[in-house]
């Protein structure tokens, strides 16, 4: 019942377009495509499957694949409040923490100051002073993942044009699945205990503790962390954000970051919504947020994609080609022409690493080079990339985009080449 009262063709041919590269997207109040009132019903249909609509926004990289008023849904949408009533949130509370939760607790705000997609965040004080966030579960929302999903594929299979080579019920299996993780609270403090220990004594960034007394499957608990997020730094000094030989370059970090997660930890936390990062200016540190959507990869996947970055980084097309095949990005049976085009997509987001000035990375060239290619790759494209790649391809995107968001100019192949260097 969630595309009742909609106009999927507009959508269709919003999204739809955009795929085939079919001119640009226009606003709300100017296109034809999409009224207000659609808009409207959009954006009130994806808020009945908040979380899934949420997870697929940053999965499709909704900053450069949709049309600015499809981002401003997705933006809607993310904002959007349905905060718990008070009732709701103590009932929550009592049945995970017990009756005698407040007990534990000099203060809490019963209004929250954050909702995240599946939960709502309210600030505590500790009977020692500490203040504390408290991440508090939806009821039901764990439950109703899958007929979120399953809803939201009807919507999109209704509603858009989907390229053969999207594989969207692939897409939206790994969804499914990273949803599940993000609804067990437990399995979110362990990660969070996990990346403490790993950056324990990183001079940039740093994970507030689990108070493991107020956290249960439903209820997480941990130390407030304090600063601004990514998306308010750009007003900052730009020796702050990016500069090559400063030790607190915010994009340079960001950047590095990434390299440890995937190559020295093989533990990333995936989710890039840049209020995930908050920027303490007067300690120059980024306290990281939000570990739910954290994964694993394992050794063999990173020993080929390691050499996939090296052969872009290098220009060797022909290493590019057969790690691809390695990775299983390629079945083998592609025609030349597709081939030729994955690998010139590849080499062109390899320009980052392979010279050695900083690289710009505001610049619009490679986005734009990559999206000329997508509709081939997505109409003869004949399996679905590694399942590992899709977390992973939404943290670089995310990461990059933050960089360029911040007119970040970033010793790119310097931090590849030391990474490369400690890996093998």
């Amino acid at each position: 019942g969630l595309a009742v009262g909609l106009s999927v063709e507009t959508l269709a041919q919003a999204i739809g377009s955009r795929l085939r590269g079919e001119g640009k997207a226009r606003g709300v109040n100017s296109s034809p495509l999409l009224s207000e009132a659609s808009a409207e019903r959009l954006v009130a249909t994806l808020c009945r499957v908040r979380g899934a609509a949420l997870k697929l926004g940053q999965m499709v990289s909704i900053q450069d694949f949709l049309s600015p008023q499809l981002q401003s849904i997705f933006e809607r949408v993310r904002q959007s409040a349905d905060f718990m009533p008070c009732w709701q949130t103590t009932q929550v509370l009592e049945e995970e923490l017990g009756s005698n939760w407040r007990e534990k607790m000099l203060s809490f705000e019963e209004r929250p100051f954050a909702a995240a997609s599946i939960g709502q965040v309210h600030l505590g004080v500790l009977q020692d002073g500490t203040q504390v966030a408290l991440k508090i579960q939806y009821p039901g929302i764990a439950r109703s993942i899958r007929s979120d999903i399953d809803n939201l594929l009807a919507l999109l299979k209704m509603s858009v044009a989907l390229p053969k080579g999207l594989f969207a019920d692939k897409s939206l299996a790994v969804l499914q699945r990273e949803l599940e993780w993000e609804c067990d609270y437990q399995r979110e403090a362990e990660c969070a205990r996990t990346f403490g220990r790993l950056l324990w004594d990183d001079p940039f960034f740093l994970v507030p503790g689990v108070v493991e007394e107020l956290t249960t499957s439903r209820v997480l608990s941990m130390e407030l962390g304090t600063g601004i997020a990514l998306d308010r730094c750009r007003d900052l000094p730009q020796e702050l954000r990016n500069e090559v030989r400063h030790p607190h370059g915010i994009c340079t970090n960001l950047l590095r970051l990434c390299l440890r997660e995937l190559f020295e930890f093989r533990f990333m936390q995936t989710d890039p919504n840049w209020a995930n990062f908050l920027y303490d200016c007067s300690q120059h540190r980024v306290t990281l947020l939000d570990f739910g959507a954290s994964r694993s990869f394992d050794k063999e996947f990173t020993d080929h994609y390691i050499e996939v970055i090296r052969a872009a980084a290098d220009g060797d097309r022909e290493k590019v080609l057969q790690k691809s095949r390695d990775l299983k990005f390629l079945t083998g049976f592609e025609s030349k022409a597709f081939e030729a085009t994955h690998v010139s997509a590849v080499m062109l987001l390899g320009e980052a690493f392979r010279g050695p000035q900083p690289f710009d990375l505001g610049g619009q060239g490679t986005a734009r080079g990559v999206q000329e290619l997508l509709p081939k790759m997505l109409q003869q494209r004949l399996t679905p990339p590694p399942e590992q790649t899709y977390s992973l391809h939404r943290k670089l995107g995310g990461t990059f985009l933050a960089c360029a968001h911040l007119g970040g100019q970033v010793p790119c192949r310097d931090l590849f080449e030391d990474c490369y260097s400690h890996y093998w």
